[in-house]
């Protein structure tokens, strides 16, 4: 993710924001032009436009009013919501503080995901255009048993229907799940990413045509699912896997690899735009094989190669960064050649786009 500006007075401003901190203009992401404007009040006191452009008019999406949501619509679409809240179809409650509390932390998340995916015009259909397969979003609360025992709500992905459960934006409830699944990463934007990536495997991959090339690099993702996982909850990942997978769940299932590699390409593109955007480079002193600088633009590298280049010394500081304070790793993956290759097909995928 990138900086912004503010359009007023030039103060540093960032994808959450709501309102300059400096000048106390109001701020929004305006996703056709990809970046956090000033907006100024209209006349009519409800619509709001570009800050010195009267006409190029936009209105807050819906969900702005809960301060759930800092994108805007274009202020002729019969929509209220924005680019991503329009594909949200069951949300928590926002009547009360908790369901509050984890819909914003669920969005933020989610328009996260959004940005990516406008950046590389991936498929985004809705269910209005495709009733079957469009990209819909249900955030699922757990259920109270009637002898009050919990069910958890499941994340998961079907037919471009991806479930996400709502308790795992507590913090504490995701580390929990974290730990007790041995996963050294789990966050609520890895969710999304990952759920996403199956939704991409069924427009890009399986409705592009694709199989045949998918197959070559993943293997041959007609053998049974449910067997597969069931073999890895039971024998786990095979001895051998970190030379061939991204993450032991990678190893379960072709469909699963692939959907791991699509959430790890884009956490690598995006966090190297990141540090594009500060002007951070890596020059270690008497360790120069390990020097990286990101000085092109990650969303449209040439290859995955050359993103993997930069991140491996990046990550490599910043997970040393991490140890000095005593917390994991900020990325505790290895990218072996197997890997780069499976990220070299998401990269082919996205940039034929």
């Amino acid at each position: 993710m990138r900086l912004f500006d503010c359009d007023h007075c030039g103060q540093t401003v960032f994808f959450a924001n709501r309102t300059c901190v400096n000048c106390g203009y109001r701020l929004a992401f305006v996703p056709e032009m990809l970046s956090i404007q000033t907006l100024e009040i209209a006349e009519d006191g409800v619509t709001w436009h570009l800050f010195g452009k009267p006409d190029h008019q936009v209105k807050l999406c819906e969900n702005a009013g809960l301060d759930i949501c800092n994108w805007t619509v274009m202020a002729d679409d019969p929509n209220a919501f924005c680019p991503a809240c329009r594909h949200n179809r069951l949300v928590p409650d926002a009547s009360t503080e908790e369901g509050l509390k984890q819909w914003r932390h669920i969005s933020q998340a989610q328009r996260h995901l959004f940005y990516s995916m406008l950046k590389w015009n991936l498929p985004r259909i809705n269910r209005d255009e495709d009733p079957v397969g469009g990209l819909v979003f249900d955030f699922l609360v757990d259920e109270v048993q009637p002898d009050g025992t919990v069910k958890a709500a499941m994340t998961g992905h079907e037919n471009g229907l991806i479930a996400i459960r709502a308790a795992e934006a507590d913090d504490a409830t995701r580390e929990q799940i974290r730990v007790s699944m041995n996963e050294p990463y789990r966050t609520m934007l890895g969710h999304f990413r990952h759920e996403t990536g199956h939704y991409i495997w069924d427009k890009m991959v399986r409705d592009g045509g694709r199989l045949d090339e998918f197959r070559t690099v993943f293997g041959d993702e007609t053998v049974d699912y449910g067997e597969a996982l069931s073999r890895n909850y039971e024998e786990g990942p095979p001895p051998n896997w970190q030379e061939f997978f991204i993450s032991t769940y990678a190893s379960s299932h072709p469909w699963e690899d692939f959907a791991e590699s699509f959430a790890h390409y884009v956490h690598i593109v995006d966090t190297l735009e990141t540090a594009r955007s500060y002007g951070m480079s890596i020059e270690p002193r008497r360790h120069e094989e390990l020097s990286a600088e990101v000085d092109f633009n990650p969303y449209k590298a040439d290859s995955a190669e050359q993103l993997v280049s930069a991140w491996v010394p990046f990550s490599l500081a910043l997970n040393s960064i991490h140890r000095s304070m005593g917390v994991p790793d900020l990325y505790p993956f290895i990218l072996t050649p197997a890997v780069t290759a499976k990220l070299q097909f998401v990269h082919d995928l996205v940039r034929r786009r």
